[in-house]
């Protein structure tokens, strides 16, 4: 097993420009480092520091190219830098940022109405969350608001960090 907890570089390329500290560490070691001074370890200490992304692959800070086969994760699965997303999300920060739920705009609006059409069940309605956890912690509020013994659950799966969840 690597250093890289069993995952290997596709190939070595020149980095494009030294991200670590002045202090002459690698730059892998300068970003964990500081990584290590200012983060909770929930997960322990991660492998790797990417530094870029372009489509499906990923540059660690020494330059070294990954596939990413998680495609960015969770509710992300976009890649990374692909000019169609780039330009969708310079359009819309440009005309109206990251708002709360408590006004109406026009895009979660015209996702939820084609969800609606998509799903096709009279008096559906779309909830948008954050994360898996509030999406969770919808769900047991929907089912007990609505009398519903039980939920179904995935053993050993990750929907977020509260007990809930």
């Amino acid at each position: 097993m690597s250093e890289f907890g069993g995952r290997q570089p596709v190939e070595r390329a020149e980095p494009a420009g030294r991200v670590g500290t002045a202090s002459g560490s690698s730059a892998q070691g300068g970003l964990t480092a500081r990584w290590q001074a200012a983060m909770m370890n929930n997960y322990g200490t991660p492998p790797l520091a990417l530094v870029r992304g372009s489509g499906a692959e990923v540059w660690d800070a020494e330059g070294r190219r990954y596939l990413d086969l998680l495609g960015g994760i969770a509710v992300n699965s976009l890649g990374h830098a692909h000019p169609a997303v780039v330009e969708a999300v310079t359009s819309q920060i440009s005309t109206l940022g990251h708002t709360s739920n408590l006004y109406i705009t026009e895009p979660p609006l015209a996702l939820a109405e084609k969800l609606l059409e998509l799903l096709d069940v009279d008096g559906a309605r779309v909830l948008f969350c954050n994360s898996g956890t509030e999406a969770v912690e919808a769900a047991f509020k929907i089912a007990r608001r609505t009398g519903r013994p039980g939920l179904v659950a995935c053993e050993g799966a990750f929907h977020g960090r509260t007990m809930g969840a």
